[in-house]
């Protein structure tokens, strides 16, 4: 069983940065793919960011492009996203998930191990 634990989140103004943390356990080391989802009040969640953790080959929504960058430290089994230039629109709860033993080309039904998530704010 994976345990998911994010932390970094907090209340920046636009324009700021944040850097979000999703601490693994439960596994060795988690083979497959592992992703950063959000979702704010009122719409759907959404994919952010992904990574594949054998190479380190990223995906990300084109909202984020050029201002978020997803990242890894295998030997600490946790997964970063770095956030900057942030928008008001990036206001929503940051939640990381894994697809144990799936490329990242997976559908998100794929990602069976979610975290509790941690929330972001950006005021204008």
């Amino acid at each position: 069983q994976v345990q998911l634990v994010e932390s970094g989140g907090g209340s920046v103004q636009a324009g700021g940065s944040l850097r979000l943390s999703c601490a693994a356990s439960g596994y060795t080391a988690i083979s497959g793919c592992m992703g950063w989802f959000r979702q704010a009040p009122g719409k759907e969640r959404e994919g952010v960011a992904r990574i594949f953790t054998a190479g380190g080959k990223t995906y990300y929504a084109d909202s984020v492009k050029g201002r978020f960058t997803i990242s890894q430290d295998n030997a600490k089994n946790t997964v970063f996203l770095q956030m900057n230039s942030l928008e008001p629109e990036d206001t929503a709860m940051y939640i990381c998930a894994a697809a144990v033993g799936f490329m990242c080309s997976v559908p998100d039904t794929a990602f069976r191990y979610w975290g509790q998530g941690t929330q972001v704010t950006v005021s204008s």
